[in-house]
């Protein structure tokens, strides 16, 4: 990776530190009603495209989709300050692949583990050489428009943030910081909490665990066990209770399923009861959530 797109990459840090300290604006205006809706309205959408577009769609291709799905999902998913297409998805498969080692880019077990881990795989990785991927994915570069997307990851987050404050004054654009720090926040929570508490229905060999507090707050992404046991499927809300497969909410899945009605994902990769059964752990049920 050369330096220009290192430093094209180091921005990233930058703006979500800049639009955690763009929360302070809210002390000055207020959050009123329209300003707040905005906020929860901003995070739905944006949280909903990195769930189903950068993570399901792009990374781990559990659907498919006509390439439009992709380029607008990547566009909609790099203004919350998520990075480009390229990027996240190089990062992500080297989690996949040195999960819960030295070498995961934001484990809160290794190379430390207590509050010092979990601040690392919540925060500190943005700061850290483990911030660059060790490689970009080929089938991401090879497209001109998802490339162009994660060359340029932060103007998508800089025109919303225009947007916003065009729509609504200082108060939106507060707001909108607001937005942005508790979605990167949340989906931190998955690389964080979801591997410290939680059940593990699931055999994977690693910490993977199922999190109902993180499954709400990223629309699904919380059943991280499972998606660690089957990380191609497009339904990341299995578990088990009692020996039998339990349906969880799965709110990204939901979505998915949405835009099949529409025409626009198709092949939907799900695994069948009998291979949940059999990665399913031999354990008290009661901790399997």
């Amino acid at each position: 990776m050369g330096l220009p797109l290192m430093l094209l990459y180091a921005l990233g840090p930058v703006f979500i530190i800049l639009s955690h300290l763009g929360c302070l604006i809210l002390l000055f205006t207020g959050l009123d009603l329209a300003a707040a809706l905005w906020a929860l309205g901003l995070y739905a959408i944006r949280m909903l495209a990195i769930t189903a577009v950068y993570h399901r769609l792009i990374t781990h291709g559990s659907y498919q989709a006509p390439k439009a799905v992709a380029w607008l999902g990547a566009l909609v998913a790099a203004s919350a300050g998520q990075m480009g297409p390229s990027w996240w998805k190089g990062h992500h498969q080297q989690h996949h692949l040195h999960v819960d080692t030295a070498a995961d880019p934001h484990s809160p077990l290794l190379p430390q583990a207590g509050w010092g881990g979990f601040w690392h795989s919540q925060v500190g990785w943005l700061l850290s050489p483990s911030f660059f991927p060790e490689q970009l994915p080929a089938d991401v570069e090879a497209d001109p428009v998802l490339r162009l997307i994660d060359r340029f990851h932060s103007l998508p987050l800089l025109g919303l943030a225009a947007l916003s404050w065009q729509l609504g004054g200082w108060a939106w654009l507060g707001a909108f910081c607001l937005s942005t720090a508790v979605l990167f926040h949340g989906v931190a929570s998955v690389n964080s909490v979801a591997h410290l508490v939680g059940g593990q229905p699931f055999a994977t060999g690693d910490a993977s665990r199922n999190n109902r507090w993180v499954a709400l707050i990223t629309f699904g992404e919380g059943w991280h066990n499972m998606h660690h046991a089957f990380q191609a499927s497009a339904r990341q809300g299995f578990t088990l209770r009692g020996g039998q497969l339990r349906l969880l909410p799965d709110p990204t899945y939901r979505f998915i399923r949405l835009l099949q009605w529409f025409g626009w994902a198709s092949k939907l990769r799900i695994p069948s009861d009998r291979a949940l059964l059999a990665r399913a752990l031999k354990q008290d049920p009661a901790i399997a959530q």
